[in-house]
């Protein structure tokens, strides 16, 4: 089909190099002949005397005979054109990954989901920065007043000596309630914590723990290093 629609060559090639063919026959030649995608390669769209400007005789008579070794003359670039339609739906998959990627972020969310009193002031010097490992106690309890975890030593346990809880603070090693007040706390500091559901254990909950779906969740917690 396309070599039906082909045009004979207008020009030999010792006529295109020739110096009495302007360029100018040449791109008007092509225009009129050329697919518009085979057009778009070649920059060789717009006005005829701009393409002049900017193409030499080389580069036209390059894509001159390009045109008749591929056949991309007008109307033969239906497939062409099927695969700039098919371009916008990988687009439209970037898109989708872009927003899956969108949902995946922290939405605006308003004031913060949790509050802090504190029952010990720290260093007020020392503050851990988001990647410090920080070493804890705590003890964390249910509304009912529960104790669901602690790492607290106390009189009844007959262990091995208890460890501070170390992590990685506000990267995301715990909950976000805590990540987000061990940032405020100095060295040495002792602190209640309150957290809302959805900085803590949110809709699931901790069943292992036995923390039951939205709960509010209470913690003492105090900060004894940080490295």
């Amino acid at each position: 089909m396309a070599a039906a629609t082909a045009p004979a060559q207008p020009w030999s090639a010792e006529e295109l190099r020739s110096e009495a063919l302007p360029k100018k026959d040449i791109i008007k030649f092509l225009q009129e002949h050329a697919a518009q995608a085979f057009l778009a390669e070649h920059r060789l769209l717009g006005q005829v005397k701009n393409v002049a400007k900017t193409a030499n005789k080389e580069q036209l008579i390059a894509a001159y005979t390009q045109l008749f070794h591929t056949q991309r003359f007008k109307g033969t670039d239906g497939a062409e054109r099927a695969a700039e339609k098919a371009k916008p739906g990988k687009a439209e998959g970037e898109k989708e990954k872009d927003k899956a990627a969108k949902a995946e972020e922290p939405a605006e969310e308003g004031p913060p989901k949790y509050t802090k009193s504190i029952l010990k002031k720290g260093d007020k010097t020392n503050f851990p920065k988001k990647g410090d490992t920080v070493h804890c106690w705590y003890t964390g309890k249910l509304q009912d007043g529960t104790v669901f975890d602690t790492n607290v030593q106390t009189s009844s346990k007959k262990k091995k000596a208890a460890k501070p809880l170390s992590f990685k603070v506000g990267v995301g090693k715990v909950i976000r309630g805590w990540d987000e007040a061990l940032l405020t706390m100095s060295k040495g500091e002792k602190a209640q914590l309150e957290i809302e559901p959805e900085w803590a254990y949110g809709k699931k909950g901790q069943p292992d723990a036995k923390i039951p779906p939205n709960a509010k969740l209470f913690f003492e917690v105090e900060l004894v290093d940080i490295e």
